[in-house]
């Protein structure tokens, strides 16, 4: 007789599905800093190296990091940790 497949642990979905979005917004991040050194090179004039590369790995780390604090935040949310925290204040809002 065949063994079911034990249900994945909530933590190793939610690890699953942080991972997921996060490589796609990575992938948006790494676009946009391509973008961002494309716009720079364009410029008139002479363009070092150096400006080049921290135009790319400042827009970059900042897109990435961005990315990051919002795909926790959006899976905070959806999990229902945040009702959890503060119960008061849903009651209180349906009071009102």
């Amino acid at each position: 007789m065949p063994v079911q497949d034990p249900l994945p642990s909530p933590r190793s979905s939610m690890k699953r599905r942080f991972w997921r979005i996060f490589r796609l917004l990575a992938l948006l991040s790494a676009v946009v800093a391509v973008i961002a050194v494309l716009l720079v090179t364009r410029g008139e004039g002479e363009v070092h190296a150096s400006l080049i590369i921290a135009t790319g790995v400042g827009v970059g780390l900042t897109m990435l990091l961005g990315s990051a604090l919002m795909t926790l935040v959006f899976m905070s949310a959806s999990s229902g940790h945040d009702d959890a925290a503060a119960p008061h204040i849903h009651k209180e809002n349906d009071e009102q």
